[in-house]
């Protein structure tokens, strides 16, 4: 490939966001692994993780293009490619597009119709809801729109469920709701610290509108809440007490950041908690997955409970 192919190639990757989708899908594929108790089907576990990454793909590039404006007035996204002139906006929607056909294609043909329209719905919410919508209209923003961005453990449990079974949507809608919790402290942690570029381009971040000490006490409120959430799924027997061991001790941190942000040693904490809240979701989902399905493997006396895992 040459030099030129090989600079469009990771142009049009920029445009997908790469890291946030890479999130997404982690999440998706955690919930292929939580619906069932061994390992998932394999065809349905690699189509449909190949289709929700393709939706959330387009769904990134559709954002870039009509955040094109935003994106050019804020530091953090000024490179993007739209806003420095490497990908025309008519490139990037046909690049979006085809994506997204890819993408139902995919889950239509070989996944299934169910995980195919919430997957477009999420793609639809974020894409278009949040962001021609909600980001521009309340502060209340990323709360309203959190919701698609927390569907992929539903789309993944879906793929390879069909939802079909008897606790299927009240297990894979807890994940969602985790997600949804989480959502509002890893963002406003974020909009804290680059509250100046979403005043420039008028975006109404909840910094912006009610001030930094406001967003505060609002992580720390969503924090606990975050917590009690998180152990819901212990409660309800979904997990074990590994999970929670971990999902407490998590959780306990970051109250720990939330609180100490309401006094910040220096502005760059902001960024210490919104890192950390990354950590904190791949890390929670980690435990549930280890507790769900890992952790009789490395427990001897547990051979029959593997044997039942892997269906044996």
């Amino acid at each position: 490939m040459s030099s030129t192919a090989r600079q469009a190639a990771r142009q049009y990757w920029d445009l997908t966001k790469p890291r946030v989708v890479a999130l997404i899908v982690f999440t998706a594929a955690i919930g292929m692994f939580l619906a069932v108790p061994g390992l998932p089907p394999a065809k349905e576990s690699v189509l449909g993780f190949l289709g929700i990454w393709l939706a959330a793909s387009s769904a990134a590039a559709i954002n870039q293009l009509l955040d094109a404006r935003i994106d050019a007035q804020m530091a953090r996204t000024s490179w993007r490619p739209i806003v420095a002139g490497q990908v025309s906006p008519r490139q990037a929607l046909v690049f979006a597009l085809l994506l997204a056909a890819l993408s139902m294609l995919v889950l239509l043909v070989w996944v299934n119709v169910l995980t195919a329209v919430l997957t477009f719905a999420s793609l639809i919410g974020y894409a278009v809801v949040y962001t021609v919508f909600l980001k521009r209209a309340t502060p209340q923003n990323i709360v309203i729109g959190g919701i698609a961005g927390a569907a992929p453990p539903l789309l993944g449990w879906s793929a390879v469920t069909g939802m079909t079974g008897q606790w299927d949507w009240a297990h894979a809608l807890l994940l969602v709701l985790i997600i949804f919790v989480w959502t509002p402290p890893h963002f406003w942690a974020l909009a804290i610290f680059r509250r100046a570029d979403y005043a420039r381009a008028m975006v109404p971040m909840l910094p912006v509108t009610h001030g930094v000490e406001y967003t505060r006490w609002q992580i720390l409120f969503y924090t606990v809440l975050l917590v009690i959430v998180t152990v819901l799924p212990w409660i309800i027997g979904m997990s074990g007490n590994f999970y929670l061991g971990g999902a407490l001790i998590l959780g306990l941190v970051f109250i720990w950041h939330a609180w100490k942000l309401m006094d910040p040693p220096d502005e760059l904490y902001a960024m210490k908690v919104f890192n950390y809240s990354i950590v904190y979701l791949m890390a929670l989902f980690a435990f549930l997955l280890v507790d769900h399905w890992l952790l009789p493997y490395l427990q001897p006396g547990d051979a029959g409970l593997a044997l039942q895992r892997l269906g044996g």
